[in-house]
């Protein structure tokens, strides 16, 4: 008996060190790929996201019915660091879903959105500017006409 604990203690130490920097290398870098795994799967989710992801956060979320243009929207809101949802509700309407907690940095963002909103809705199209542009010419024209043609029957 003795003499097979023997045997089996010089098996393990034989078998111990073969075992090279290499293998322990390659060990340790699957540990490590299965922690950085775990920790990316267990990380919560930033900016925007679906509502789903917005539900799993397990904390009081609130909604805003907005109209118009959500590109410019999900612009300011990733510029706030603000963790919100967009669901589309008919066409140009959406559902803004945002964590009760970011109350005042919603807030913040919606100021922003309001001010570049009307600011747009201030702006001429640049064919309206056209259009005035060439009406204007054509009365300048025609005034240079009919006063030339007065200062010829005079």
């Amino acid at each position: 008996m003795q003499e097979q604990v023997e045997r089996e203690a010089i098996a393990i130490s034989i078998q111990a060190s073969k075992l090279t920097a290499d293998v322990v290398a390659r060990a340790m870098q699957s540990v490590l790929r299965e922690i950085k795994k775990q920790h990316e799967e267990n990380k919560t989710p930033h900016g925007k996201q679906s509502v789903k992801k917005l539900m799993n956060h397990n904390c009081p979320t609130n909604t805003i019915p907005i109209e118009g243009d959500k590109g410019l929207l999900n612009k300011i809101a990733r510029k706030w660091h603000v963790d919100y949802s967009i669901k589309k509700t008919g066409q140009n309407k959406y559902l803004l879903l945002f964590k009760s907690g970011q109350a005042d940095a919603i807030t913040a963002v919606f100021s922003e959105y309001t001010k570049k909103i009307m600011k747009r809705a201030r702006q001429t199209p640049i064919r309206e500017v056209i259009q005035n542009a060439e009406r204007q010419v054509d009365r300048t024209q025609q005034r240079t006409r009919s006063r030339s043609q007065e200062a010829v029957r005079a």
